[in-house]
């Protein structure tokens, strides 16, 4: 899709370039359909090396690093907002009295793509639903581009791949919604999988402003549309948005994924996903059969509680992108009780734990600790368990513990900051670690 007109000699600021590629990508692209570039991040120079020597080609991107300046947000012809902007910045709130589109990605690309767009949110799940759907859509041989929330993909390169016969899928969180919200836009099939408590770092303990951002993935749509919810968080939705949904509703649970239908993944929460992606793949005309075929080969998302080696008759599983409680609330209850070597621990994002402590307390025969905030928190639950502060003398430690039979996981519960640059960077981390034993 040639789309060059829209940005061909544009001034535009990208706000966040960050390290997980998707930031890199969208300025690559910006730059080369010849947009003049302002790139600002609160990163230094030096902590953003890998992504900047990605786009030393360009003449065309000037940098401001380690900060931000309100003159990169006054006469523009757009910003590009990254997720985790602050909802008070008094930067985007500059450029918007200043009357300046304020964009991000994956909206932008819906309004200028005018192709069908299927979104998945979620607290928990969003990203197992839409890779179980994206394998689905292949099968069915629907041309779909996968983007949003997705590792090293920037949602608005794909517009030089996309024709008019694609779809769009996107797993989006609450920050992507956002930039839905100021488009006024939702994706025609909408799924919303789980609401629970996270990011209260974020929204300062205010559900109802989590919930809101989420909201964006079908305000928007119209009779035409289709919302699918999951049964977890349907009466919460529906109760606070009912005279402002329009699309036509589709509740669904685990307890409706049939039977006799297999998954590789262990799990009642991924069984969960498997009937929100069927649902899904319904109301995109797919016939069962090839919707039974593609889940029982999927085999996981990275990071989502992923079977990586066996080694001694020990199964080791990446569960790092398990960043609240409840993901490993729901990791634990994967695994029979007693065989669980658990590793976890992290940056503190200020979520209740007392459950997540009761089920670590019941279900695991060792745990480890990875040093962080949160970790500071479950000490006193965990008297036994060893704090380390590296990953590796965490995993040394987690081996030596387990006996065949066992499982090894890695579902920190918390955030990754301070010991690793994400949580991909931990996984990443992790998996080397597990394949070197």
């Amino acid at each position: 899709m040639d789309v060059r007109h829209v940005f061909e000699g544009k001034n535009i600021t990208v706000m966040g370039l960050g390290l997980l590629g998707r930031g890199v990508g969208d300025a690559r692209f910006l730059a080369k359909q010849g947009a003049v570039l302002t790139v600002t991040d609160l990163k230094t120079r030096e902590e953003l090396a890998s992504s900047l020597a990605e786009l030393t080609e360009f003449p065309n991107i000037t940098y401001v690093l380690g900060e931000h300046r309100l003159e990169d947000f006054r006469d523009r012809d757009f910003i590009l907002k990254a997720a985790g902007v602050p909802l008070d910045s008094v930067y985007i709130t500059e450029a918007q009295n200043a009357g300046i589109p304020v964009k991000m990605s994956a909206s932008w690309f819906m309004e200028l793509a005018n192709i069908p767009v299927v979104g998945v949110t979620g607290t928990r799940g969003k990203s197992t639903v839409t890779h179980m759907l994206h394998n689905i859509m292949r099968s069915a041989e629907i041309p779909v581009v996968l983007g949003g929330n997705v590792r090293g993909v920037s949602t608005l390169a794909l517009l030089d791949t996309v024709t008019p016969d694609h779809h769009a899928l996107f797993e989006l969180d609450s920050w992507q919604c956002q930039g839905f919200g100021d488009a006024k836009l939702s994706p025609q099939l909408s799924v919303f999988t789980t609401f629970m408590p996270d990011h209260m770092n974020y929204y300062r303990d205010d559900m109802d402003s989590y919930l809101a951002d989420k909201a964006n993935i079908f305000l928007y749509q119209t009779p035409e549309d289709t919302l699918i919810l999951g049964a977890q968080c349907a009466e919460l939705v529906e109760d606070s948005y009912s005279e402002r949904i329009q699309a036509h509703v589709v509740v669904t649970s685990g307890h409706d994924f049939r039977e006799d239908w297999e998954l590789r993944i262990p799990g009642e929460h991924n069984r969960y996903d498997a009937a929100l992606a069927v649902e899904a793949a319904r109301a995109l005309y797919i016939d069962d059969e090839i919707i039974k075929e593609a889940l029982e080969l999927f085999t996981g998302v990275p990071g989502r509680l992923q079977l990586i080696r066996t080694k001694g008759g020990v199964d080791f599983y990446n569960d790092s992108n398990a960043t609240t409680p409840d993901a490993t609330i729901a990791a634990l209850e994967s695994f029979p009780e007693g065989n669980i070597v658990l590793i976890m621990g992290g940056a503190d994002k200020g979520l209740t734990i007392e459950a997540l402590m009761e089920r670590v307390q019941s279900r695991t025969k060792f745990v480890v600790l990875l040093a962080g905030t949160g970790t500071e928190r479950v000490k006193d639950y965990l008297p036994e368990a060893t704090v380390c502060t590296t990953l590796a003398q965490a995993v040394e430690i987690a081996v030596s513990q387990a006996v065949e039979g066992d499982v090894v996981v890695l579902s920190p519960a918390f955030a990754s900051f301070g010991m690793f640059k994400n949580e991909y960077d931990r996984g990443d981390q992790f998996d080397a670690l597990i394949q070197k034993l």
